[in-house]
Order: C-alpha cells, then structure tokens, then sequence
C-alpha cells in the first residue's frame, strides 16, 4: 500500500456540517484506494463494482461468508456518519482484523489532512471550516480523528492493536517517570487512573492508608451496608405495612455483629475491586505518604523506610478529607465517637445524641432507630436538615423524624462533650448559638459527631510551590487546577474531590479527576458542578440535583429571569402503590422561558436511582421540551418524573430539537 493511498481514500468521502456525504470526485479513485486500504489486491479484485454513490449505505462486500462485511454508510438522513463492521459467526481468517485495524490507524492518521482540505471547501463555500459529525442531538465538532463505530473498533482492539492500557504503562517522554501521578487512591484518584491508562498515559497512584478512601472504607460504602439492614428491620417492624401487603411476619430481631460484618466485609469486597482494577491495566501502585518537594516532583515513603522520589509530567492531589470534630469535644471512640468509628457498629446504644442533622447524621438517626435506639438530634442551625430544600426538608422531617423515637434541639451548639466515665454518662452541654449562653446540659449513653469533614491536605508541601490553602481545602480554578498564594495557576498541578472543597462527594472526585484527565489528554473539558447529583439514603430516600427553589429565585432576581416550579407526588404512581409506599414528592425547578432545568428535588421510594434522569437532562443541556417526547415504561417509578417534565409548562415559541426516526 502506498503511504499516501489511506489519506486519499478517507479524503474522497467528504462530511458536510449536516452529516451528509457528498458524491467525491473521481469515483474510480476513491474506490482503488478503498479496497487497496480494507483488503489489498485481492480484496479490490475479488469485490463487486461499487454502486452509485448516491444510494446509500454504500458497501464493498466480501467474496464469501468468510470475510468481515466492511461498509461506509453514507445516509441522507441525520443519523451518524459512522463505519460498520459485521461479522459472521463463522471463524475469521488471520488478515482481517489486522486490516481492520489498519484501516483505524489511517483513519486516525490522515484527519489532519482531512481537516486541512475540508478548511480550504468551506471557506471557499463561505462556511466555517471544520469536520463535523451529526449526533442524536445535533451536530457536534469531530474530536481529532474519524472514529470506527463501537463494534468495530472494540473487535480490533480486541484482535489487533491492543489498547495503550495494555502496555504496561511505557516509557515516558521528556525524562519524567510518569505522565500523572495520582496522590490519593480514593474514588477521585481511581477515577482518574483508570481514565488515564484509558488515554494511554503512563501512571502511577500514591496511597499511605489503604486503596479505596473514605467512601470505600469509611463511608458511602459500610454506611450503605448498615442502611440496608435498617430498610429490611423497618419494613419488618412495620406491621401495618406488612399486613397491608397480605403478609404475617413474627418479630423480627437482628445480630449485631453480623450485621458489623456485613458492612466490614462489602468495604473489604470493594477494595479489593478497585485495587485489582488498577493492577490489571498496568496503574503502578505506590504504598506510602506523598509530599510534593517541586515542581513535577513527589516524595513519598512509609515510616521506618527510606523515602522514594519520582517525576511526573502532572501531578493530581486526590487525599480527601477526614471527619470534622469541633473544639470542645473529646473523642474516645466508645461513647464518643465519629462516623468512621460508627461504622464499626461495635454497639448499638439506648439513647444517642447526633451532632448535627445533615446527610450523615440523617443516615444514622435511620439506621440506629431501625436497630431500637432513641435519637437526638442537636443542630446549629433553627432548622433541621439545613443543605435541602426547604419544601422537601419539611415533608422529610415529618416522615424521617417525627414519625420515629427521634427529638431535636435546633440553635444550639454542643459547646462540650464528655465522654462516659465512672459510671456516668455521656454529658453535652449545649449553648444558644447566638447568644453564647448556656441552655442546657444532656445525659445520652452516647454521641455520634456529624459536623461534616474536613479537607486532608497537611504534609503535602503545597508550601514548596506556594501555595497556601483556604480553611484547609487547596484553591483551585475551574479546570481543579491549583493556583498558588498569588492566584497564579501552578503548571501541571490539580486538585481533585474534598480536598479543594467544591462539592464534597465521591462521585464528583471521580468526575473531577476524568475531567482533568481530558485537559492532559489535550481536550479541554470543564465540569458542571450544577449536573452532580447527590443522595441522602434514609427510608424513604431524598435526592436532589441542581439548585434549591431559595438558591433559583435569588439567580432569577439576579439575572432577570422568571421561576416555575412543579410537582408531583409518588401517591400517584401505580409501582409506588402497589409497594405501598405512597410517602413522597418530586419537584421541578425550571425557567419556563428556556424550559431550562434548574433543579429536581425527589423524596421518595428509590429517590437515589430516580434523580440521575435529570441529572443528565442538565448535564446535557436537555431541555423540557424534549423531555416531554421521552418515554417511560408503565408501571416503574420513572413515571414519577415522566409526569413532573409533562406538567412542566414551558413558552410554545421555544423550538423542539427533531427526533430521529428510527
């Protein structure tokens, strides 16, 4: 094959910014050189004459039933301009894939030229230069290359080229050992690894406790574990549901220590997963604390061994956070103690008092009355569950607390704790939170503090690189790169997750660190912090994404917009009836103008997995409009917000984007 006979093929098929491929000039070339290219000579001999180009799919089929079926589908209509590859079930003969793959790497390997000649049509046209290529939802700029479509190019990777992750992490330019290291193996670190090997860079991830993080083995994961045993305990204890439902059950009861050893053993089972996940793509995984001493420069090591030091083209620092105790209280881990040693479950005490009533002492307050405690609840500010919204706080509030053996003190702080001694209880003395003056003194077997956590980032050596945190949490720009004492950014240094304090939850490390991995990978990506959902795993559960109705009205103020807001309510789902469990609301913010999504707000029956609909609706920047033509199976929960987007009522001027016909 002659070098220049792939960029002329590909050259031939021209992409309008519609999707449509224009008839090339010189049929007979284009077709030599696309046989010579997918089969060499006796796959350009043995092929049927090419038929007009004007009648799509084209396609240059095999002799015989051995061969893959290879087609350029050149479609009128607006589906994706794409390249096809089906193959029988028969075995396939040695050569193919690697032509396949070939064929990849000249796709790849001519889109400059591509981009080239095409700049020089459409300026002559008058058009904006530049491939594009038509998605389901309009048209979107070609990133780099032409791309196989998904079939074809998972079956060369998998036959031919294997994938940059499957190089063992090569060899680095420009004598760095790494092109990222990763300081931090929680969620956001993995995250950022696993997509890193994925864009072929070489890395290595640094960790001095154990893979996995907060989330893994102080956190979402156990806590999920404690909360699916409360939901099972309270459907049981629920004798008027379970009759409701035809069913007689004796009382039920529970092991407190395998109940431990349930959450102990998913943390173990999780970690495990993320540390081979990381090993089998080739992440080079490094035990021991890391300290950036440079610029591109990180030390690190355990105690009693002799320190390491590595060079890295990027550097993203991933260390999380760790619970936030405020002064006053001592802990001893027994009867007064964090989250990270409620986990544990080592008791489950009569009466406890939670320090405050935000996502994770809400988690608890289930889980410990699920088990037969009493709870208390002591909150700074006058409201219980401040972060929520206030309409769905108030419904919560009404099912999660006050249906339950649950009190609560709110505008009071636990000026101080002590621990129970001697004998005697565990004592919380609790003082008006703006006046300062003494109210009361509690007596509780025990105490859980849930203040909320603090970012993890001493040692680090930000000072080396002058850069000086705020509260703890290290400044960073939109693009989680870290800027320094001056408010420069600091080259090739990132922050992701807790640690910089934009939104404190697993999956937005995770997003964070993919995020920055695109802009190393030469892409330029910002995250939309709006679009990250979060979730409260109480029974029944609260989810939320987007803004507030305080936090929208005070933007629409701002900015001169108007506010509508929707709901609807789970009693009017037939699966939420038919699980009788009726308790529950969704509410839509939106811009009835744009119909742009402002915020959704579920509290509900499975609220967790229901919010990811419109969180991708904003993440996407699907509007209502479109949301309304979107098709729900009958009878799922899903309906739930099938019906919120159709009550929404959005201006009719506003232009719907035209389906695509199947």
């Amino acid at each position: 094959m002659r070098a220049n006979e792939p960029a002329r093929a590909i050259q031939a098929i021209q992409i309008t910014s519609y999707g449509r491929a224009r008839r090339p000039r010189g049929r007979r070339t284009c077709r030599t050189a696309l046989r010579t290219l997918l089969g060499g000579p006796h796959f350009a001999s043995s092929s049927p004459p090419l038929p007009a180009w004007s009648t799509p799919p084209l396609s240059l089929k095999p002799p015989d039933r051995h061969t893959p079926h290879l087609a350029f589908a050149a479609r009128a209509s607006p589906l994706p301009f794409h390249i096809t590859r089906d193959t029988p079930r028969a075995r396939q003969p040695p050569s193919h894939p690697l032509a396949l793959a070939m064929l990849s790497v000249s796709l790849s390997a001519s889109a400059s030229a591509i981009a080239s000649g095409r700049a020089r049509s459409e300026a002559a046209a008058g058009r904006r230069p530049g491939i594009r290529l038509r998605g389901l939802r309009g048209d979107a700029p070609a990133c780099g290359a032409l791309r196989l479509s998904q079939a074809a190019a998972s079956a060369a990777t998998r036959r031919a080229v294997p994938r940059a992750a499957a190089t063992a992490n090569g060899a680095v330019g420009g004598g760095f050992d790494y092109d990222l290291v990763i300081i931090g193996a929680g969620v956001g670190g993995h995250g950022a690894a696993l997509h890193a090997v994925e864009e072929g860079l070489k890395t290595a991830i640094i960790e001095g406790d154990v893979v996995g993080g907060t989330c893994v083995n102080r956190g979402c994961v156990p806590s999920k574990a404690l909360l699916a045993v409360s939901g099972r305990m309270r459907e049981l204890q629920n004798e008027h549901h379970m009759k409701s439902l035809g069913l007689q059950v004796s009382a039920a009861g529970y092991d407190r220590q395998a109940v431990a050893d349930h959450a102990n053993n998913l943390a173990s089972k999780i970690r495990s997963n993320l540390t081979n996940s990381m090993k089998a793509i080739g992440v080079d995984i490094l035990t021991g604390f890391g300290t950036i001493v440079g610029k591109q420069k990180v030390r690190y090591g355990k105690v009693g061994s002799p320190d390491k030091e590595i060079t890295a083209k990027n550097i993203i620092i991933a260390t999380g956070s760790v619970p936030f105790v405020p002064k006053g209280i001592e802990i001893d881990g027994k009867t007064v103690f964090t989250s990270d040693h409620a986990l544990k479950l080592e008791s489950v005490p009569d009466w406890i008092a939670i320090v405050g009533s935000g996502y994770i002492g809400l988690e608890f307050s289930d889980v410990y009355t699920a088990l037969g405690s009493e709870v208390t609840f002591v909150e700074a500010l006058d409201q219980l569950m401040p972060g929520f919204d206030p309409e769905i706080a108030k419904l919560a509030q009404r099912v999660l607390i006050n249906t339950r053996k649950i009190d609560y003190h709110t505008g009071v702080f636990a000026s101080k704790i002590t621990p129970a001694k001697d004998g005697k209880p565990v004592l919380i003395e609790l003082i008006d939170a703006k006046t300062k003056e003494h109210k009361e003194t509690l007596e509780v077997d025990a105490a859980l503090i849930a203040t909320g956590r603090a970012p993890f980032t001493n040692g680090l050596g930000l000072e080396n690189l002058n850069v000086v945190t705020q509260r703890g949490f290290i400044p960073v720009d939109e693009r989680m790169q870290v800027t320094d004492a001056d408010g420069n950014v600091v080259p090739n240094l990132f922050c992701i997750g807790d640690a910089n304090g934009k939104l404190m939850l697993a999956h937005a490390a995770s997003a964070q660190g993919i995020s920055v991995v695109e802009q190393i990978s030469g892409r330029d990506h910002i995250l939309n912090h709006l679009s990250i959902p979060a979730a409260c795993f109480t029974h029944p559960e609260i989810s939320m994404v987007g803004l507030t109705e305080p936090q929208a009205r005070e933007k629409a103020d701002k900015e001169g917009f108007e506010v509508s807001v929707v709901k609807t309510s789970f009693k009017a789902n037939t699966k939420a009836l038919a699980e009788n469990e009726g308790d529950g609301i969704a509410k839509l913010i939106y811009r009835p103008d744009t119909g742009e999504i402002l915020g959704v707000h579920i509290f509900g029956l499975h609220a967790a997995d229901l919010i990811h609909e419109a969180s991708n609706a904003i993440a996407l920047g699907t509007s209502l409009q479109e949301l309304k033509l979107a098709v729900h199976a009958h009878p799922t929960l899903s309906e739930v917000l099938d019906e919120l987007f159709k009550a929404a009522k959005v201006n009719s001027s506003v232009s719907v984007n035209e389906p695509v016909a199947a």
